[in-house]
């Protein structure tokens, strides 16, 4: 390992813990757009009763 100073490493370990955090947001955000769009998709054809 090299040798780093402190501040250095804990700039590390914050970017770590920032790039997983910000990964798990974009992918509960992904999911969570398809997730609506889906619902959205099935309920506007429940609704229409109209065949036009």
């Amino acid at each position: 390992m090299p040798q780093l100073s402190p501040l250095n490493w804990i700039f590390l370990f914050l970017l770590f813990w920032m790039a997983v955090l910000g990964l798990s947001i974009i992918l509960w955000w992904t999911k969570k757009v398809y997730f609506e769009a889906e619902s959205l998709g099935s309920r506007s054809s429940k609704e229409n009763k109209w065949n036009w």
